[in-house]
């Protein structure tokens, strides 16, 4: 190929400029977080604490994209085609990378091929929540209401988590009721609160404040034992009689695959820093949340735990594979 002065000339004046690229620390511009939730969404107000608190640390900002919708496979799809550079990441919950896999035969992403694992933030629980003007006060109200109003007791549900969290309950019990689907738990919660819908399995991000303002009648917490936050609330297994019964979900960041491993390990030692400042811990604790720092590699045996606890899950709840 023969070069005329002029294009030699731009070659060699592009030359610094794109070593200077290469060379740039990271990071040296905009991050953008994929949400796989609406906003108002428990993930969302997680990932806003986190990208608040990067872009004043890192002096760049770290802009919040929710995708909701499609059982997250919008927000993944994006991020697993991006460019593994680290400006590109995936803020989720166990929808995406735990129960997804085991309720579709078919997923338009791979959750371990496709992500690299960065940190896991923190895991919470689900409350049983009904509509304040039912005469439901305890779990065993619940199932003796249900039992007298065969076909006429909904549940709402805003996520995979919340929806197993029924279906698991309605087969455990032995009860008739129906899943009404909704595309976030704030938009199935609300539903509950003016009665259109009588009852939900909703996380504690979502609920607690709902609770705590009277606006809904908190029964029981899904997971085994009780929470700090509600001392006095009884878990379902106790409160129902139906031992063996829990429900946890999750938060986790993931990247693209083949992202530099210096950019996951800055990027996860930043968030188990933030984990531990006081006001981020005492702010998930008062969320019913529990913090769960540790390594990308951690998340990755997590990850793939996570999906076989899912698998087992959809089965003894006989929930439909789609």
């Amino acid at each position: 190929m023969v070069l005329n002065r002029r294009s030699a000339l731009a070659l060699v004046a592009a030359a610094p400029a794109a070593v200077a690229r290469a060379e740039e620390p990271y990071p040296s511009r905009p991050i953008r977080f994929i949400v796989a939730f609406p906003a108002g969404s428990g993930t969302d107000v997680r990932a806003r604490v986190f990208s608040e608190r990067i872009a004043a640390d890192w002096g760049q900002p770290v802009v919040v994209d929710n995708r909701g919708g499609a059982n997250g496979f919008l927000a993944c799809e994006a991020v697993a085609r991006a460019r593994p550079d680290g400006y590109t990441m995936l803020f989720t919950a166990n929808t995406t990378h735990g129960s997804n896999p085991a309720m579709f035969r078919r997923l338009p992403y791979d959750p371990i091929a496709d992500f690299a694992p960065v940190a896991l933030i923190s895991q919470g629980q689900i409350l049983c929540v009904v509509n304040n003007d039912l005469p439901i006060r305890s779990m065993r109200d619940l199932i003796a209401y249900v039992k007298a109003n065969p076909n006429r007791v909904s549940f709402a549900s805003g996520s995979a988590s919340s929806r197993a969290a029924g279906e698991l309950f309605k087969t455990m019990a032995n009860l008739d009721i129906v899943n009404v689907p909704y595309r976030s738990n704030p938009l199935g919660l609300t539903d509950v609160m003016s009665g259109n819908i009588q009852m939900m399995f909703c996380d504690t991000t979502t609920a607690l404040p709902q609770v705590r303002a009277g606006r809904v009648r908190a029964l029981a917490v899904t997971s085994r034992v009780r929470i700090a936050v509600l001392p006095d609330l009884p878990t379902v297994e106790e409160a129902a009689d139906l031992p063996g019964y829990e429900m946890l979900t999750w938060n986790a960041l993931y990247a693209p695959a083949r992202t530099p491993p210096e950019i996951v390990n800055k990027v996860n030692a930043k968030i188990n820093e933030i984990l531990a400042r006081p006001d981020v811990a005492e702010r998930l604790r008062s969320e019913a949340a529990i913090v769960r720092p540790g390594t990308p590699d951690d998340l990755g045996r997590f990850t793939r735990e996570e999906i076989e606890k899912w698998r087992r899950i959809v089965r003894d709840a006989n929930m439909p594979v789609e």
